[in-house]
């Protein structure tokens, strides 16, 4: 089967006056304030699609818009890209959810999926009413993703009585398309693990080296046949592309020196609350009164690993992935010019050529 390329709808562009500061705060933490920006949205997507990736990512935070009618507005937008909505368990009920997804489904021809989260950060969870711990928020998530499966599944109706939710004589009126690929899921604790394995399509693993990369794909794929099912499995890679490597690793450094420069500077404390940075903060490997070094590290780590190089020499990493046993590479790369679509175009042009996974087996 063909690698999918899959990319990122945001509900509006990243923060900065032009676009060499767009391009280096994309690898700053976002901003808690973020508006919902229609022909950005819908631009995004189109050029997407242009450019030859099949799907794209629609994230979800507590305070930026629903990632349900950001997803809606990329599939009207376009008629091949497909969408992966990001759907926080806890933030709905599970048969509302599924109707939600059902209905995009038959709206777009089948071209939706949620990205079930847990939700990594206590703090932003709360920020939407829950306030359970990150181990009952797992519990909790297998009830739900039983409730809804089965719920979508039901031709009759459906009583459940359990220990998170309760409903009775529910029937949805409408199912997605027979085949649809609905749902994916990330964690890479064993919960998580488990949980893909039972209710997912789609896996996605933490962005690690190849070798560990390799263990987690056959740990997930292991644990799926456990259950008679299969996963097909999805890894994110940052990108960083120029003309040449020399180019890419000067640019590299340059994102990474403005980065820096920009979240330092007079804009600096709106990106001392940012949602990305909860998490280290709530584990004890922040310091809360430091701010400031939490986003430098936070830039940093960003871009440590990022795939750098000519579109010839990034496409020949991301080829590794795919012998490893990778479906769908989430490229994540700042697009705010015309040579940035054009070397986005000639990374997808060189993914699509088979000879360099022939030699990557």
């Amino acid at each position: 089967m063909e690698l999918e390329l899959r990319g990122g709808v945001r509900a509006a562009p990243v923060a900065g006056r032009t676009a060499a500061e767009r391009q280096a705060l994309r690898w700053a933490p976002d901003p808690r304030e973020r508006t919902a920006d229609p022909a950005h949205i819908a631009r995004t997507a189109r050029e997407l699609e242009e450019d030859g990736l099949d799907s794209a990512l629609v994230v979800q935070s507590s305070s930026w818009p629903d990632p349900w009618a950001v997803a809606g507005w990329a599939l009207a937008a376009t008629t091949r890209l497909r969408i992966a909505a990001a759907h926080r368990i806890g933030t709905t009920s599970p048969t509302a959810a599924a109707r939600t997804l059902a209905t995009l489904d038959r709206l777009s021809g089948g071209r939706i999926s949620a990205h079930l989260i847990i939700g990594s950060s206590d703090a932003d969870v709360a920020r939407d009413g829950d306030t359970l711990p990150k181990a009952e928020r797992y519990r909790r998530a297998d009830e739900y993703l039983s409730l809804l499966t089965r719920y979508l599944a039901a031709e009759e109706d459906l009583d459940h009585h359990g220990e998170y939710y309760t409903v009775r004589a529910a029937r949805s009126g409408l199912r997605p398309a027979p085949g649809s690929e609905l749902l994916s899921f990330g964690g890479s604790s064993p919960a998580g693990v488990d949980l893909a394995a039972r209710y997912a399509q789609v896996y996605a693993v933490p962005p690690r080296p190849l070798p560990d990369t390799r263990l987690r794909i056959a740990a997930a794929r292991a644990a799926a046949a456990r259950h008679g099912r299969t996963l097909r499995i999805w890894r994110h890679v940052t990108v960083v592309l120029a003309d040449t490597d020399s180019d890419a690793q000067q640019h590299l450094r340059r994102l990474r020196r403005d980065a820096l420069r920009l979240t330092s500077g007079p804009d600096a404390a709106r990106y001392h609350d940012a949602v990305a940075l909860d998490r280290d903060r709530e584990r004890g490997t922040a310091d809360p009164d430091a701010a400031g070094a939490q986003v430098a590290a936070y830039v940093r780590r960003s871009l440590a690993g990022a795939y750098t190089g000519s579109p010839a020499t990034v496409a020949a990493r991301i080829h590794l992935l795919r012998s490893a046993g990778v479906d769908i590479v989430q490229l994540d790369l700042p697009v705010e010019t015309d040579h940035d679509r054009a070397l986005r175009r000639a990374l997808v042009t060189q993914l699509r050529d088979p000879a360099p996974l022939r030699r990557a087996w």
